[in-house]
């Protein structure tokens, strides 16, 4: 008995240690923002990557673009709009799991 009392006090004595080390601080700093935040920047950025993929389109149009170009800035816009469907889809999925959640 005594033998499992003192096992406890190291492990607690060793938690604690551990505790201490760097890395396991608590956080001071306050977030970067809300998550309404994040998605506004993220559909902000697909918004402008758009907007750049139609420009680099027409100026390849009146041949000032070269076809890399057009090809690079089209696949950019359409991976972040595939990006912000799928969060939309999952932020859809989340708000129809509460949904059903019973009371």
């Amino acid at each position: 008995m005594a033998e499992q009392i003192a096992n406890a006090a190291a492990a607690y004595a060793n938690a604690a240690l551990r505790a201490n080390r760097p890395g396991m601080e608590a956080r001071t700093e306050a977030p970067a923002g809300s998550f309404g935040d994040m998605v506004q920047d993220m559909i902000g950025g697909v918004i402008e990557s758009q907007r750049s993929a139609e420009e680099v389109s027409t100026a390849a149009l009146v041949g000032r673009a070269d076809i890399n170009d057009v090809v690079l800035a089209i696949n950019n816009a359409e991976i972040g709009l595939q990006a912000v469907v799928g969060v939309r889809d999952r932020i859809i999925q989340a708000y129809q799991d509460i949904l059903r959640m019973p009371i």
